[in-house]
């Protein structure tokens, strides 16, 4: 059977043929973790951009996973030149819109990090989970990784070192929650990590008030602290996915204290705080600016930290360009060998 994806279209021409490319790496990764390992053709119908390819008829659950893809928009069987568009549950947790709305200086594109996730769940085994997983970013910003994660139904811990970012995401998602009338808690307090105090915000929710009170929820822990303070975050409950995305100018670099650290100061440090707050088999996603930071440097780090960088065609091509300034790639790693390159 023959199957076609329409993938939503960027205003910007060079960055949508980057787009379009990374699209199909992260279609491809996800057959592949669904056991398809078929073709992806980049193909164009009417002035829409699509991907097909062709494989064994797909079950429900199957079609369903499939599109969480990052930029899929319409899905279709093809027979000929005709499409017969097919229905399909989302299995969306929460509406769409939650991580476009809160707009802010910096902000990574939602579906790029929809990608991110996509790409590093396929490398697991469990991408298509029979519970919430738990995905941490521990360079937060706002929470736009925290809130795709919610959307798709897992749990989400965010932590940064900017208190107003952290507050700000917070409020939104109280806000979004008493805006879509859903039952929900929050509950703040400090917590002392080595000899820092972290204030610590947990906001627990369900998609209905019958599953409030059957104590079927999810939850959003957002806390103020240096980005090695992952690991005490998540020594309860351990994060299958930790997704970050680190600053792309010397302009913005990450502060240690009150001296500027470099980037490669601070994967180093952070990288063995983040291997802990993961579960066995958990994947990194780092995304990451070249200009500032060559790849080469980073999966050097990667392997120094005890982590195994995913292999493959899907993982080994993803650099492109955003702007002038910013030519961005992204390394995936896991804590221990990745179930097969893709």
């Amino acid at each position: 059977m023959v199957y076609t994806f329409g993938l939503a279209r960027y205003p910007n021409s060079r960055y949508r043929d980057s787009m379009n490319r990374l699209s199909s790496y992260e279609l491809k990764a996800m057959l592949h973790a669904l056991s398809l390992d078929c073709e992806v053709t980049a193909e164009s119908f009417g002035g829409a951009d699509f991907l097909t390819f062709e494989c064994r008829p797909l079950s429900p659950q199957e079609l369903s996973r499939l599109s969480w893809h990052s930029a899929v928009v319409f899905l279709a069987e093809k027979e000929g030149r005709m499409l017969r568009p097919l229905s399909f549950d989302s299995g969306r947790y929460l509406d769409d819109d939650l991580p476009e709305i809160l707009k802010y200086k910096g902000k990574t594109s939602p579906s790029f990090t929809r990608m991110m996730i996509n790409m590093a769940l396929s490398q697991t085994l469990f991408f298509m989970p029979d519970e919430p997983l738990t995905l941490l970013d521990p360079m937060c910003g706002k929470g736009t990784a925290c809130f795709c994660a919610l959307q798709a139904g897992m749990n989400a811990v965010g932590l940064d070192l900017d208190q107003k970012a952290v507050r700000e995401a917070g409020d939104f998602f109280t806000r979004s929650l008493k805006l879509r009338m859903l039952k929900h808690s929050v509950q703040s307090r400090s917590e002392t990590f080595g000899k820092s105090s972290v204030p610590v915000t947990d906001i627990i929710f369900a998609d209905s008030k019958e599953h409030y009170q059957a104590g079927d929820t999810r939850s959003l822990r957002l806390a103020v602290g240096d980005t090695t303070a992952a690991s005490a975050l998540c020594r309860r409950r351990p994060a299958r996915l930790l997704v970050a995305d680190l600053p792309y100018g010397v302009q913005h670099a990450p502060q240690f204290g009150h001296r500027p650290e470099s980037f490669k100061a601070l994967l180093s440090r952070a990288l063995p705080r983040w291997k802990q707050a993961l579960a066995p088999g958990g994947v990194v996603a780092v995304s990451f600016n070249t200009l500032t930071f060559p790849t080469r440097e980073v999966l050097d780090i990667v392997v120094s930290s005890g982590l195994t960088p995913c292999e493959g065609e899907c993982f080994s091509h993803l650099r492109h360009e955003v702007e002038q300034a910013v030519v961005r790639d992204v390394v995936f790693m896991m804590n221990e060998p990745c179930k097969g390159g893709t």
